[in-house]
Formats: structure tokens, sequence, C-alpha cells
């Protein structure tokens, strides 16, 4: 098992599950509703087993956010190799946002991050390492841009892509074929030369 926090066997293994918990607290019912007491109690332990893993509710919803953040740069990474046709990339970004909980749970981290200094600093640093994915993708197919030309596109591509979650997610709209084929050829300009 994992030595994370210094943890190894089942104290990883439950830290885990305390995070699991924590975190479907999060997508169900919301971020003003992930308290630590909320947590133990979903999780079926005393409120000082949980503070044993994670001291203070900041700790908690670092654990939940890095590992949240964590699991989508290793999705992202595969996902923005070069080899990959652009359609095939954008078809697997576009598809994730027909997952409601995922869709959920980055709504709920964005708004903890408009609440919380520490957590827009960590949702940020994610931002910047997605950034920095769709930078190198860039400069293998498109070696003439500068940097700050693959930066600049980078970041609207970002933009543009997880804009269009809260719209094509049932959020704030629905997918529409005519939308959607817009949205593809606008992704694929800033994706090509």
């Amino acid at each position: 098992m994992s030595n994370i926090r210094g943890l190894s066997g089942k104290g990883a293994q439950r830290r885990e599950q305390l995070l699991d918990t924590a975190e479907e607290l999060l997508v169900t019912e919301g971020g003003t509703e992930l308290t630590m007491r909320a947590v133990a109690t979903a999780a079926g332990v005393r409120l000082g087993h949980l503070q044993h893993y994670f001291p203070t509710h900041a700790e908690l919803v670092a654990a939940v956010l890095g590992r949240v953040l964590d699991r989508s740069v290793e999705r992202l990474g595969p996902l923005l190799d070069p080899g990959r046709t652009e359609d095939a990339l954008l078809g697997e970004l576009l598809a994730e946002q027909q997952d409601p909980r995922l869709v959920r749970l980055f709504a709920e981290l964005w708004a903890l991050a408009a609440r919380d200094p520490a957590v827009a600093a960590a949702v940020r640093a994610f931002y910047d390492r997605y950034r920095e994915l769709v930078a190198a993708l860039l400069a293998e197919r498109h070696p003439g841009l500068t940097e700050e030309q693959r930066h600049a596109r980078a970041r609207v591509f970002i933009m543009l892509v997880e804009g269009a979650s809260l719209f094509r997610s049932g959020l704030a709209g629905t997918a529409e074929p005519a939308a959607d084929a817009e949205l593809l050829r606008t992704a694929r300009a800033l994706l090509g030369p």
C-alpha cells in the first residue's frame, strides 16, 4: 500500500476511504456542507478519528482538492499526447462534460475557490499545469509559435473547454449540435496552425 503522509497499509487505506467520503459529500451536498462533523458522520467514525488523519478542515479540503486535481492531470496527460488527432482529443474532453459527477465536482471546487484563497491557489496551480500540457502539445505540433503564442492559445483553449462544461453539462444550458460544431471549430483553430 502507498505511503501517504507517512501512512502505510490500513492507515493509508482508511485515509483514502475518508477522502472518498469527503469527495462524495462535496458532490452530493456541496462545499458548504463539507464540514468535519459531516464527513465523520458519513464515514461512520468519530470526529477525533477523522482529525487523526486531517487535523483541520483546511487540511481535509486541501487533501480532497489535491487528489481530485492530481487525477485530472493524470487523465489529461495522455489526452494531450501530440500523436492524438485534434478530433480525438476534443471528443474525449467534451465527453467528460457529460459526466454529471465530474461536472458537479469541478463546479463545487470552483465555488470553494471563490471563497477560500488556499483552494483558489490550488485550482490556479492545476490550471497552470493544464496550460503547460496544452502549450507543450502546441510546441510539438507547431514549433513556429512563440512561447507567448503557445501559452496564450493554451489559456484560451482551456477557457473555451472549461467554460463550455457549464453550458454543455446542463448546469447553465444543454449541448446543442450547432453550438458544439462552432465549439469544435474554434477549439481546432486554437490547436491548429
